[in-house]
């Protein structure tokens, strides 16, 4: 199985910044693209950046400019670093990775299970 650890989330004023980190673990053959998503209460969970094996990447435009993603394929972990944080940014931000196990057909999705991400004005 595959396992998704994320963690770096916590109270921020607006203005600050945070960095989350999300490592995989397991029977991990190779991961094509790995994401963070948002999801604030009440409202659907939204994409907030991409990245993929050969570094390709792209934003919400809610956050361009003012996130970066990054990853280390060594060491199987996205970042998500997260600078001028406003209050609308308040939200769990899970992980997401899809992943080709070893000795096992096909790509798989798998999810984090969240970290708290709260912005006061």
């Amino acid at each position: 199985q595959v396992q998704l650890v994320e963690s770096g989330g916590g109270l921020v004023q607006a203005g600050g910044s945070l960095r989350l980190s999300c490592a995989a673990s397991g029977s991990i053959f190779n991961i094509n693209a790995m994401d963070w998503y948002r999801q604030a209460p009440g409202k659907q969970r939204e994409l907030v950046a991409q990245i993929t094996s050969i570094g390709s990447f792209n934003y919400a435009d809610s956050v361009k400019g003012r996130f970066t993603i990054s990853r280390d394929n060594g060491k199987n972990t996205v970042y998500l670093q997260m600078n001028s944080l406003k209050p609308e940014d308040t939200a769990v931000y899970y992980c997401y990775a899809r992943v080709k196990r070893v000795g096992v057909v096909g790509w798989w999705d798998y999810w984090g299970q969240g970290t708290q991400v709260t912005v006061s004005s």
